[in-house]
């Protein structure tokens, strides 16, 4: 069973940055897909950016530039560095997991294990 807790979440002002972390316990790394999404009021949930086990990445456009998705295998953490935060950046952000060694899709219905989310608020 795959447990997923998100944290680094928080309220930061236009331009400034966050690190938000997911840690992963009940399963070995290697074998998973993992990825960061995002969910605003109102809206459906999207990809930001996916990591596997190889460590290759991939973005979605609006990520592409400001985020960056890595992982740190020892402490089995996953970690997404947001720069230069904007207004419409503003949501729930979730880290999720699925049992494949290399990512297919940055699809939210791809991913099987999902975190309890945190909260993003930039002003």
């Amino acid at each position: 069973h795959v447990q997923l807790v998100e944290s680094g979440g928080g309220a930061v002002q236009a331009g400034e940055s966050l690190n938000l972390s997911c840690s992963i316990s009940g399963h070995t790394r290697s074998n998973y897909c993992m990825g960061w999404f995002r969910q605003a009021p109102g809206k459906a949930r999207e990809g930001i950016a996916v990591i596997d086990s190889d460590g290759d990445t991939a973005y979605t456009d609006s990520a592409k530039g400001r985020f960056t998705i890595s992982q740190d295998t020892a402490s089995k953490t996953v970690v997404l560095q947001m720069n230069s935060l904007k207004p419409e950046d503003t949501a729930m952000y979730y880290c999720a997991a699925v049992r494949h060694f290399h990512c297919e899709s940055l699809s939210p219905g791809a991913f099987t294990y999902w975190g309890q989310g945190t909260q993003v608020t930039v002003s």
